[in-house]
């Protein structure tokens, strides 16, 4: 049976290809959400692949998320260093979690270095460009599998 995995984006992520090309690359969001659905169904997994600049709307899918889904990948974009509710709603939903950042944020500015996810998530993926949405699926099968 093919396992539903809710991949969100946060903040300024559909300025992909415009903002900070140096730091994002220039694929776009939509280039992303393409390679997901294609890698998903060769992984016999589903990608429901969403983006919001709104914390509450982030906050509403995760809580509705155990109803359709396996498990989350989660790029929260700025609200990764600033979001309680956010965590707590992750912490809620009873999945598994992977946090994705294009960027290492490790390399950046300190106050990026804190993420209010990390500790609750599997695991993280940072640094690895827009590839680490694919190598958060290939580690949500095998979770899931588990």
């Amino acid at each position: 049976m093919t396992k539903n995995i809710l991949i969100l984006n946060g903040p300024n992520l559909n300025m992909l290809g415009k903002r900070e090309p140096e730091i994002y690359g220039s694929k776009t969001l939509d280039d992303v959400k393409k390679e997901c659905e294609r890698h998903s169904t060769d992984a016999n997994l589903k990608a429901d692949f969403r983006q919001s600049n709104i914390e509450g709307e982030l906050v509403s899918w995760i809580q509705d998320a155990g109803k359709e889904h396996s498990g989350i990948i989660i790029n929260a974009g700025a609200y990764t260093h600033t979001s309680v509710a956010i965590r707590d709603a992750l912490l809620s939903c009873d999945l598994p979690i992977i946090e994705v950042h294009i960027s290492n944020i490790y390399k950046r500015e300190d106050f990026r270095h804190k993420s209010y996810i990390s500790d609750i998530a599997e695991g993280m993926i940072c640094g690895l460009g827009t590839q680490g949405y694919i190598l958060a699926l290939d580690a949500m099968k095998n979770i899931i599998k588990k």
